[in-house]
């Protein structure tokens, strides 16, 4: 097998997607193409692959409008309980050789899910986990749902874990599990009721601090 992973920027609110394949066999997947799905299909002719699926981390109109131009072509849809490929928590979708396991990781949205190659130690996070943040809430109990799942984000993969976000919020575009537990005062926060401080108070923390 030979690994394809690009990270491309789709416009919008600085989103992210990316297309992840193996090359030997000739396949690929389209995780959130949103604005730019003719970026994908360019990128995977180019290196002669087929796009197979479209994966969506979660199903936020700047995420998913770019599905049907891909799903035009032949590709499918592979989402958490629809699509042509339905997903549930703990599932693996086999790429050629590449397994990718799925992770339902509510909280940011309902329907989040967590993609996660762990021979390649690659996580794409969407926006439950950004570069120094985490993805919003709307409500206490979506922020408790969310702190339970970045909670068992940080106790089942592994600190060498890259993590690929679906915004570029952050001051750099990547990240790993063991710097976010060490820069990202969210996964700092020793309790819910700390996180949920630290949500409302974010905006004045961010100022403090010198973040964007």
């Amino acid at each position: 097998m030979n690994f394809v992973f690009e990270q491309i920027r789709n416009g919008g609110d600085r989103n992210f997607g990316y297309l992840v394949g193996d090359r030997a066999a000739g396949v690929a997947v389209a995780v959130d193409p949103s604005y730019s799905p003719g970026t994908y299909a360019e990128r995977a002719d180019a290196q002669g692959l087929a796009i197979t699926h479209v994966l969506n981390t979660h199903g936020h109109e700047d995420h998913v409008n770019g599905n049907a131009a891909l799903l035009r072509t032949g590709a499918k849809l592979a989402a958490l309980g629809k699509g042509d490929v339905p997903l549930a928590d703990g599932d693996t979708l086999e790429v050629g050789s590449l397994r990718v396991e799925v992770r339902h990781v509510p909280g940011h949205a309902d329907d989040h899910v967590l993609f996660w190659l762990r021979e390649q130690k690659v996580a794409l996070t969407g926006d439950l986990l950004f570069v120094g943040k985490i993805g919003g809430t709307g409500t206490e109990e979506a922020a408790r749902t969310e702190y339970d799942s970045l909670r068992r984000v940080l106790a089942e993969l592994p600190d060498d874990t890259t993590i690929w976000p679906g915004h570029d919020y952050g001051c750099r575009p990547a990240s790993t599990i063991a710097l976010e537990k060490l820069v990202n005062p969210f996964l700092q926060a020793p309790d819910f009721a700390a996180f949920l401080q630290l949500k409302r108070d974010w905006a004045t923390f961010k100022a403090e601090h010198g973040l964007k």
